[in-house]
C-alpha cells in the first residue's frame, strides 16, 4: 500500500524512513512546508506529492504525525481534498478529540484507525512502538512497520491506542514537568543543594532523573497541548484533570526554547520568571 505521511518532522521523518527501509512507498506534501521538513522528508527517501490534493489521491493510507493541536485541523483537510483511503491518526490525543476526529473521517468516506506512538523516533534496534485500534487496525499493520518501529493491534475499544498514549505520558512527561518544576521552587527557596543531599540518601537516583527532565525542554512547545490531551481524558472519566493542567503549564514556559537545547539552569530560570 502506498502511505501518505503528514507531516515528516522529528517523529514523523523517522516514522517515514523507517517505512521506506521496508520497502514501502511514502509520499508527503512539501507545498507550505519549511527548509527543515524539506531536508528531512528527503534523508528519509520520501516522494514528494508537492500538494495535499495530490497526495491524497495518490495515497491508500494517509498516516498522520503532528502536534495534538493540529490534529483535526489535518484531518479536516485531508477529508476535504477527498481522501477515501484509510486514515491513520497517530497523535497524543484524548478519547473524545479522537471521536471527534473520527467522525469527520468516517462521514467523508473513508476508513478510520487510532493509533499512538511510544518512544523517541524509531532508529534501528530502537524500541518505538506504534499501537494501533479500531476494526480496521489489523489491515494496516503490515504495512505500519520497520526497522525500530514495532507495530501492535491492541483489543477493545476502537480508541485504546490513544487511551493508552494519555496513560502513558501523564506519567512520563507529567512527572518530568513536575521534577522541573520542584528543582525551580528548591532553587527560589534556597534549599536545592539540601533538598539533592537528602535526595541521594533516601531516593537514590532521583536527582539524575531531574537532571535528565531538561531533556524535554526543546518539545515542551509539543508537550502543552499533550498534557491538555490528557487533563481531558482524565477529566471525562471523572478523575482530577489540575496535574496535567499543571503539567501543560510548566512546559508552556519553557516553549520559548522550541527546538533548542538549554541547561538545567537555564530551564529552571524559565520556569521562575
Amino acid at each position: 500500500m502506498d502511505v501518505g505521511l503528514l507531516h515528516p518532522g522529528a517523529m514523523g521523518g523517522a516514522v517515514g524512513a523507517a517505512l521506506t527501509t521496508s520497502g514501502v512507498s511514502v509520499r508527503w506534501a512539501s507545498e507550505e512546508r519549511s527548509a527543515a521538513t524539506r531536508s528531512r522528508a528527503e534523508k528519509a527517501g520520501l516522494q514528494d506529492a508537492h500538494s495535499l490534493e495530490a497526495l491524497v489521491q495518490s495515497s491508500e493510507i494517509v498516516l498522520s504525525i503532528c502536534p495534538p493541536d493540529a490534529a483535526f485541523q489535518v484531518a479536516q483537510r485531508v477529508t476535504e481534498a477527498g481522501f477515501n483511503g484509510t486514515y491513520v491518526d497517530a497523535n497524543a490525543l484524548a478519547p473524545a478529540t479522537v471521536e471527534r476526529i473520527a467522525s469527520i473521517v468516517v462521514e467523508a468516506g473513508a476508513t478510520f484507525v487510532d493509533g499512538d506512538l511510544i518512544g523517541g523516533p524509531p532508529k534501528p534496534g530502537g524500541p518505538t512502538r506504534l499501537y494501533l485500534s479500531g476494526d480496521s487496525a489489523a489491515s494496516v499493520a503490515g504495512v505500519l512497520t520497520g526497522p525500530g518501529l514495532e507495530t501492535i493491534v491492541l483489543e477493545g475499544d476502537f480508541a485504546a491506542a490513544s487511551t493508552l498514549k494519555m496513560c502513558y505520558a501523564a506519567w512520563t512527561k507529567g512527572s518530568a514537568a513536575l521534577l522541573l518544576a520542584i528543582r525551580a521552587a528548591a532553587r527560589e527557596l534556597g534549599v536545592e543543594e539540601a533538598l539533592l543531599a537528602e535526595w541521594d540518601r533516601t531516593q537514590p537516583g532521583l536527582r539524575q532523573r531531574s537532571e535528565g527532565a531538561v531533556g524535554s525542554v526543546p518539545k515542551a512547545w509539543r508537550f502543552v497541548g499533550e498534557m491538555q490531551e490528557i487533563a481531558a481524558t482524565f477529566a471525562d472519566v471523572d478523575l482530577p484533570d489540575g496535574f496535567a493542567l499543571a503539567a501543560a503549564e510548566i512546559y508552556s514556559r519553557l516553549a520559548e526554547f522550541k527546538n533548542a537545547e538549554a541547561s538545567l539552569s537555564e530551564a529552571l530560570d524559565a520556569l521562575r520568571r
